[in-house]
């Protein structure tokens, strides 16, 4: 079992995470730690996020993911000090979808409700292939879109 994270560090909780954080005993070189600065946009983050997975892929060669798609890194969110933009977050899943391995995706994170399920519903047509209209369609949990009913919201951070 190898772990990657990228996530904000230093004063932050819980503190973890630190680049040279690499395992203990038989797990060493199996946890990848990238603490990153506030403010990580689409572009900067896609720009580390993919040479970071070709280089896991390329020496790890995993049989399986389990990608954890925290939301908390969503422009806007409450807690998270990132910028990204749905369509951003959904293209690392993408990424990690196209080297072909199965995949288990996990909600976690995201601590602004506009934001989770706008993120999720984008990841999972992306999952499954299919490309999401912006306008959100009339149905049961439309008024977690309100008020604009659109399934991307404008930077805000």
């Amino acid at each position: 079992v190898m772990t990657c994270s990228l996530h904000k560090f230093g004063d932050y909780f819980p503190g973890t995470g630190h680049i040279n954080d690499v395992g203990i005993d038989k797990g060493v070189n199996h946890a990848v730690n990238f603490p990153l600065s506030e403010g990580m946009d689409d572009e900067t983050y896609l720009s580390i996020f993919k040479p970071v997975m070709d280089k896991i892929f390329e020496q790890f060669r995993p049989e399986a993911v389990v990608l954890q798609c925290g939301a908390d890194s969503l422009s806007g969110d409450k807690l998270g000090c990132f910028n990204l933009s749905i369509k951003g977050h959904g293209a690392c899943v993408e990424y990690v979808k196209n080297f072909g391995v199965p995949l288990l995706t996990l909600g976690g994170g995201g601590y602004t409700l506009r934001n989770v399920p706008r993120c999720w519903v984008y990841e999972t047509g992306k999952l499954c292939g299919v490309e999401l209209e912006n306008d959100m369609p009339d149905n049961e949990y439309i008024e977690y879109f309100c008020p604009e009913y659109k399934l991307h919201l404008p930077i805000s951070n």
